[in-house]
């Protein structure tokens, strides 16, 4: 992701879904599929039909949820549904406020951000089904937001060091990073704004893995990647779909306390606009289901790394897995 938060501020997660896409890399950003609908066609040409319809939708302001926001409005104008572009609202309680505020219709959440964050609870469930069906449940019934889809990607939150120096210093676990960071020796640890201040963030690691960091480096996501790979930070907070990750050559350390949230991430909407016509879920369950951290690592590596807009790989991606025409 490449702005200043997760939003991830980040990560949401999964119903049962039907007509979901085989899923295979293929050169180029290229992503080979079968298609949303199981004889190959267009989620328009499978039936999905929103003329008529009216929608905002919005996102918060890092790499993935441009991309994710893109996504959304090329799908659903493809079925018919006039959309208003209203990507990029800011970090997670913009986002979720203009939700909540209806100024938005829908944007894409994590699980783990809703799990904590907004509902409140301290710890995480690993089983990633039972956290979606928890949060799908509690935020309809407490906040009358109905959660569509979750993806097999999971954006959790992460730490990274240079390959070179993880091996040099041993570094493979976050109890490695917290056993260095307590002995005292020279390395910066850099997170970004919302990590720092999340309850799911640096405070709840330091008391999870029994260490202090003194004084953390507070910065923009992009330039943690970009920092770790120089070296000016030993330790990067990172999220695990990045496409920098690969790129830049670093090694993302074993949450072996199993410390982070599961973030899959989900379509958020608001339920009146839901129960307005309920088929806006046939167009986000069978795209959520074909995102999985492969194919949302390729992407946002086109976005964050390669520097192609947000817009113009979403409608490539959606063509050529046969979601929306080809362009």
């Amino acid at each position: 992701m490449g702005s200043t938060s997760r939003g991830a501020g980040r990560a949401g997660a999964g119903i049962a879904m039907a007509g979901a896409v085989a899923m295979l890399l293929a050169g180029c950003g290229g992503l080979s599929s079968t298609g949303p609908a199981a004889g190959g066609g267009s989620l328009a040409d499978g039936g999905v039909s929103l003329e008529g319809q009216t929608y905002t939708v919005g996102s918060k302001d890092f790499d993935e949820q441009l991309l994710l926001c893109q996504v959304s409005i090329a799908a659903l104008e493809s079925v018919g549904a006039t959309v208003t572009d209203r990507c990029d609202v800011g970090g997670t309680e913009a986002a979720r406020n203009a939700l909540l505020g209806d100024q938005i219709d829908m944007y894409w959440e994590y699980n783990g951000t809703a799990w904590i964050t907004f509902l409140g609870e301290t710890t995480p469930l690993p089983d990633e089904q039972a956290q979606y069906d928890q949060v799908k449940e509690r935020d309809l019934a407490e906040n009358q937001i109905e959660w569509i889809g979750r993806t097999p990607f999971n954006n959790k939150y992460a730490f990274a060091v240079a390959q070179e120096k993880a091996a040099e210093l041993g570094l493979t676990t976050l109890s490695d990073m917290a056993a260095y960071v307590n002995s005292g020796q020279p390395g910066a640890v850099c997170v970004e704004t919302e990590y720092a201040a999340r309850d799911d963030g640096l405070t709840g690691l330091q008391k999870a893995y029994g260490f202090e960091v003194a004084a953390p480096q507070v910065l923009d996501t992009g330039v943690i990647y970009t920092a770790t790979d120089t070296g000016d930070c030993l330790f990067g907070e990172v999220f695990t779909t990045d496409g920098r990750i690969p790129a830049l050559g670093l090694q993302v350390l074993e949450d072996d306390k199993k410390f982070h949230a599961n973030y899959n991430a989900s379509m958020t909407v608001r339920k009146e606009v839901f129960d307005r016509e309920p088929a806006v879920a046939q167009v986000f369950e069978p795209i959520a289901a074909a995102l999985d951290n492969q194919t949302m690592s390729d992407l946002n590596k086109q976005v964050s790394q390669d520097g192609l807009p947000p817009r113009e790989v979403a409608r490539t991606w959606l063509a050529e897995q046969g979601f929306i025409a080809a362009p």
